[in-house]
């Protein structure tokens, strides 16, 4: 045997005989397998937009739900205020009130028309009192006025008679 060497390669020799090669006859084995290939990527993207829409209808019910809780808090803050504001409006009111019922008291009314408008108490001597008769002065009204309106045909006549005379 020859030594072998160092990156040299081996000749290649020629087989004595050749290999007869019968012609393989093809099989639709490839339309098959094309076709389930294909059913399969149809299944897998299938299955990919399912996951989508779940994830798409997932984010969406719970954007509604976040949505709605924070209209709920806007609404509940603004309730709040407003009831907030009622219970001051309230208090003020009670105040004004009270404030009024002490200005109408009959001793404080008293009191500032002495010292504000200097006036006094009547004594029992400045009383006079007089009598009037039981009779009635006023007269009812037995006739009624009774207004005509009067119609275009007779004013146009009114104002006829008014220009000649």
């Amino acid at each position: 045997m020859a030594k072998y060497e160092y990156e040299t390669s081996p000749r290649k020799l020629k087989p004595e005989y050749e290999q007869v090669r019968k012609k393989a006859k093809k099989k639709n084995t490839n339309t098959k397998s094309n076709m389930a290939k294909k059913s399969n990527t149809k299944m897998r993207k299938l299955k990919k937009i399912k996951i989508v829409l779940f994830v798409l209808i997932g984010f969406f019910a719970f954007f509604t739900i976040s949505f709605r809780n924070a209209m709920i808090d806007s609404k509940y803050a603004e309730i709040k205020k407003l009831k907030s504001d009622l219970a001051i409006i309230e208090k003020e009111n009670e105040q004004l009130q009270a404030g009024i019922e002490s200005h109408l008291n009959l001793k404080t009314i008293q009191e500032e028309a002495e010292t504000l408008l200097g006036m006094k108490t009547l004594s029992n001597d400045q009383i006079k009192y007089v009598n009037l008769p039981k009779t009635d002065y006023v007269e009812s009204g037995s006739e009624e006025v009774q207004l005509e309106e009067e119609n275009y045909l007779t004013k146009i006549i009114n104002i006829i008679k008014s220009l000649i005379k």
